[in-house]
């Protein structure tokens, strides 16, 4: 099966607090197993992918930086369902590649966030985010 650019289907909400947090739900075309996302963070912000999956199914995530007014300082981490903001997988210590096997059914959270310099001084990175699960 091919994977297919698709932006994601639904912003679903927003804070307006200093550390604003965008929220969207992915979702695959009919007969594929992956996705593209794309979007920009700024500062402290963070933007979180919902993904649904099952226990023992294997997720890749691949991130990679397409735009920066800065020094495109950009991870991300794999919160598995429920998480209170607990990381299955943490981005700025393992990578921006990620493949890992998943321990439950339920909707995953893919977030990305900014560190560093960038963070601090309120830079924007704009990010590509190849996903897939099998």
């Amino acid at each position: 099966m091919t994977r297919t650019m698709f932006f994601i289907l639904a912003l679903v909400g927003f804070s307006s607090v200093a550390s604003a947090q965008l929220v969207a739900d992915v979702k695959f075309e009919p007969g594929n197993f992956g996705t593209m996302v794309s979007g920009t963070v700024t500062g402290n912000e963070y933007f979180d992918y919902k993904l649904g999956a099952k226990a023992g199914q294997e997720m890749f995530a691949d991130l990679k930086v397409s735009d920066t007014n800065g020094n495109g300082v950009i991870y991300f981490n794999i919160l598995p369902p429920g998480s209170d903001g607990v990381a299955i997988y943490n981005g700025s210590i393992d990578g921006n590649t990620a493949r890992i096997d998943l321990p439950e059914d339920g909707d995953y959270t893919i977030r990305v966030y900014l560190m560093g310099n960038d963070r601090d001084t309120d830079k924007t990175v704009g990010y590509n985010v190849d996903l897939s699960i099998q």
